[in-house]
């Protein structure tokens, strides 16, 4: 599994198209049969309390992709925190176990972990 993340906007998707997956590839849905979960930190908005009941599917995937939640100011509103610090802890266990994490900023892939992968012929 390869986790990629980065700020809303930053890349990721493009980045994975670059990979040669396409948009049937991707999904917003963890029980999906496709390789490539989008959007992690809307999925853990819905349960942020069980986030880390995602961990098997998103095992499955072969990438997951997530915004970059944790910058910036801290939400006055408690839930907005629980929220981020969910999807936080969620990316810190995806990290560990991925075979490579990668950071997208301004469309610039930079590996963090292992290998940047590449759409080799």
């Amino acid at each position: 599994m390869v986790l990629i993340l980065g700020g809303f906007g930053a890349g990721k998707k493009s980045y994975a198209k670059a990979l040669g997956y396409t948009e049937a590839d991707m999904t917003e849905d963890a029980h999906a049969d496709r390789p490539v979960l989008v959007n992690l930190e809307a999925i853990v908005r819905g349960d942020p309390e069980h986030a880390r009941d995602l961990l098997p599917l998103l095992r499955k995937k072969e990438l997951v992709l997530c915004c970059e939640v944790g910058s910036g100011v801290v939400p006055l509103d408690p839930k907005e925190r629980v929220w981020r610090e969910a999807v936080g802890r969620l990316t810190c266990a995806l990290a560990k176990e991925a075979a490579s994490v990668v950071r997208v900023t301004a469309g610039i892939p930079v590996a963090l972990k292992g290998e940047l992968p590449c759409a080799c012929d």
